[in-house]
């Protein structure tokens, strides 16, 4: 059987898969401050993988991105928690948040924020819990 000539398709893709990855790491980091943040950055970074899984087959993406997508939905969750009961150790309630200004050598004065754990936890479970439930409709074994 031949194989299909699919050569555009995955030339754009891959271009088109680093400005989704861009995308979602300016929506994850704009989360504190605008609209976005973990929920929506995880959701963009999980459509980018998902384009790749679609443009090439499962098998070449999970050799390349060899990653157990339930492994990482359950660290996001457990690090959105583990945030949560953080503020609970120093007397506060549940995910109760706390920044600082901080002088950074590249970046100058920054000001960081457990908000910010908080919202990688949710962006891991995010694209674990989604690329896990594209992959197992997807699958065919």
């Amino acid at each position: 059987m031949k194989k299909p000539n699919d050569v555009i398709i995955r030339s754009v893709t891959k271009v088109a898969v680093v400005i989704i990855f861009t995308f979602a790491i300016n929506l994850f980091v704009s989360g504190h401050h605008y609209p976005g943040g973990g929920f929506i950055g995880g959701l963009a970074f999980a459509s980018a993988l998902i384009l790749l899984f679609l443009t090439f087959d499962i098998e070449t993406v999970r050799k390349n991105i060899p990653v157990d997508f339930k492994v990482v939905a359950a660290v996001g969750v457990l690090i959105a928690v583990l945030t949560g009961v953080g503020a609970m150790l120093f007397d506060f309630p549940f995910l109760s948040q706390t920044y600082g200004y901080f002088n950074l050598p590249v970046f100058g004065k920054t000001e960081l924020a457990t908000a910010v754990i908080f919202d990688v936890g949710v962006a891991l479970a995010v694209i674990g819990t989604s690329v896990t439930i594209i992959m197992s409709i997807g699958d065919d074994r």
